[in-house]
């Protein structure tokens, strides 16, 4: 039988020499793109049938405002101010916000009321908030002041000073072995930073003190 020769393409070693890049060569090169790539390419976005697929409808700006408004509140309770903020720092038009809102506000999603007397029960029983700072953050929630005002009726002087009374309990121990004078500032600082009046701070911390019997009676009604 004769030798291969190299137009035959079957022969091994120097029968192939310089017929193209090794076999390597060649599997590297199906990795890249070519014309299987640009068929993949051009099926994609097609649906089953080969037509091209129909792009997603785009949600109109009042679509897009009720979407942001319910994810928002499914999270949490949020103020009509606090979800207007939102709606415009995603660059939903004022009139569309305005619109949406109410519509929120007609069938009770938004309820500015309801969220601050929620608020304050929250904030005063587990922060031991006084109305000073409750009625503070209200505001940067953008609740209007009549219905901060109405929120704060239900937390009277009587259960306040009650509230500050417990909080200078808890935290009575902790200042033990300190002098007197520095004990008074920390307890009365402590209520002020939760927005407790001077004059009833003062004269809660003088009570649980002479309560462990430490003499107040030289004390005058400042923090100083």
């Amino acid at each position: 039988m004769s030798a291969a020769s190299p137009e035959d393409g079957d022969g091994p070693g120097p029968s192939r020499a310089g017929q193209g890049p090794p076999l390597g060569g060649r599997r590297r090169a199906r990795g890249g793109s070519g014309p299987r790539d640009a068929r993949a390419e051009e099926w994609q976005g097609r649906d089953d049938s080969g037509s091209p697929a129909p792009a997603a409808p785009r949600q109109s700006p009042e679509e897009q405002a009720r979407a942001i408004c319910l994810r928002l509140l499914t999270g949490s309770p949020r103020t009509r101010r606090q979800l207007g903020d939102a709606l415009h720092k995603r660059g939903i038009p004022e009139e569309v916000s305005e619109e949406v809102l109410s519509r929120f506000e007609e069938v009770g999603l938004i309820d500015d009321a309801a969220f601050a007397g929620a608020w304050v029960e929250s904030r005063h029983h587990g922060r031991g908030l006084a109305r000073r700072a409750l009625a503070r953050e209200l505001r940067t929630k953008g609740v209007d002041s009549a219905l901060i005002d109405r929120a704060m009726e239900r937390l009277d002087s009587d259960r306040e000073e009650e509230t500050a009374r417990d909080l200078v309990d808890r935290k009575l121990r902790s200042t033990r072995g300190l002098d007197r004078d520095k004990r008074i500032r920390r307890l009365a600082g402590m209520l002020a930073r939760k927005g407790y009046p001077e004059g009833m701070a003062l004269r809660v911390v003088r009570r649980a003190l002479e309560e462990e019997g430490e003499e107040t009676e030289d004390l005058g009604y400042g923090f100083d």
